[in-house]
């Protein structure tokens, strides 16, 4: 990575850790640069403003979920088992602090959507990859015959991806990681829920 990358990148990761941290409107310029030792030119050098550092964020979180969720959901055979053992490791790798803080996307979304279309427009975008992918590999999962064919798949992944970002709400709001727990449990329940009835069991 070319050194101007490099410099992006850190830029980026800071504003990552303060605004998941205080929120976008209450994360200053000077408290992410803070933690990078770089100074204010060099973060305008990337972007023009708090927004655009913001929208770069949002294009961070997407890469994200489309390395932990959307790709192991491409590759899987087994779409139900993989959206379970997804959520359980997603949720291991969180540390204590992550663990009440909120899901990051969310937290942006419920912060900026009414206040900032742009972000409104970008963190749908981000939403409806997410559920698409969702969507379609349950229907992967239906055409094998490990998913229920009476239930319609992009319902499921809405309830799914709502359930995600509403447990890690509910956690924060709560300050429970054990809420978290709870939800995660309840979610593996209603994937189990979606497992197709083998033919000789009918």
């Amino acid at each position: 990575m070319k050194q101007p990358d490099k410099t992006r990148a850190r830029l980026i990761e800071a504003a990552f850790a303060v605004i998941y941290r205080k929120g976008f409107k209450a994360a200053s310029l000077s408290d992410i640069l803070a933690d990078t030792g770089l100074t204010k030119g060099a973060l305008y050098h990337h972007f023009p403003n708090k927004k655009a550092l913001g929208l770069a964020l949002l294009d961070s979180i997407e890469q994200a979920i489309e390395s932990l969720w959307l790709q192991p959901l491409a590759d899987s055979e087994d779409p139900l088992a993989t959206l379970k053992l997804t959520m359980l490791e997603a949720i291991a790798q969180l540390n204590d602090a992550e663990r009440v803080q909120g899901c990051p996307l969310n937290n942006l979304a419920q912060e900026m959507a009414t206040l900032d279309e742009d972000f409104r427009l970008r963190v749908a975008e981000i939403y409806q990859r997410w559920l698409a992918g969702v969507a379609e590999a349950l229907k992967r999962g239906q055409q094998a015959g490990l998913v229920r064919s009476d239930m319609d798949a992009a319902i499921a992944a809405d309830f799914y991806v709502a359930a995600l970002a509403g447990a890690r709400g509910l956690a924060k709001s709560l300050a429970s990681a054990e809420k978290l727990d709870n939800c995660a449990r309840a979610l593996g329940w209603f994937l189990d829920g979606l497992q197709a009835v083998p033919k000789d069991a009918t």
